[in-house]
């Protein structure tokens, strides 16, 4: 990269810090084997990407079980509202004017299905309003989906409130996080999420790496 350029768009992907790529380079080179197989290379990918998730986990506050580790936001995303829609088999979504297109879009092609869903407005400054998502909500209502931090305009959504109200109504909450884990603290049980999405591009970390945490009880159909 030139010198004399000067790179503002960390909102939309991150530089691969070296500390991350040091520490991946002995399982890019050395240690390539399956984490499946029952042989040392086997083992000790496995061992590695298990220590990887319970670093994930602490740093959200989740446990090492509840990570599902992904192919990137979009991946988790995808995963999160499909896999819940099917699995508990109600037909409407709720979600926001402002959400990233892996939200959008997974939630428009579940309408070709036959599925229902409600876009909740924001206000000038993009924010929603949690009494909208109350007053959204029907006895159908599988799940309700809204950003965590906006990738445009940076507004950090009042996710607790949110999710408070669909915990009250017995709905599943998915927050996409992508934006803000890395960034801001983020902690899954402080915020009352059952789902929250991130990708390790955002952070400094490497492209095609992303997870999705799932609350300990929550089902999600196998996609």
């Amino acid at each position: 990269m030139a010198m004399d350029r000067i790179y503002f768009d960390n909102s939309a992907t991150t530089l691969l810090r070296r500390e991350a790529l040091e520490a991946m380079m002995p399982y890019l080179t050395e240690v390539y084997g399956n984490p499946s197989s029952i042989h040392w290379f086997g083992r000790t990918a496995k061992k590695a990407m298990e220590e990887a998730r319970a670093s994930i986990a602490q740093s959200i506050g989740a446990e090492p079980a509840e990570i599902i580790l992904t192919g990137g936001g979009s991946e988790a995303d995808n995963l999160a509202i499909r896999g819940a829609m099917e699995a508990y088999g109600k037909k409407h979504i709720i979600t926001s004017a402002i959400e990233h297109h892996a939200v959008y879009d997974t939630v428009k092609l579940l309408a070709k299905k036959g599925y229902e869903y409600t876009i909740l407005p924001v206000d000038e400054y993009g924010m929603v309003d949690p009494e909208s998502v109350r007053q959204a909500i029907r006895p159908d209502t599988g799940l309700v989906t809204i950003m965590h931090g906006n990738n445009e305009i940076g507004t950090i959504e009042p996710i607790g409130e949110i999710a408070a109200i669909c915990r009250e109504k017995g709905v599943l909450f998915h927050t996409d996080a992508v934006q803000t884990v890395g960034h801001i603290p983020v902690n899954v049980k402080a915020m009352g999420v059952d789902m929250l999405s991130f990708a390790a591009h955002k952070f400094n970390g490497p492209k095609g790496i992303g997870g999705l945490y799932v609350r300990a009880g929550v089902r999600l159909s196998p996609q």
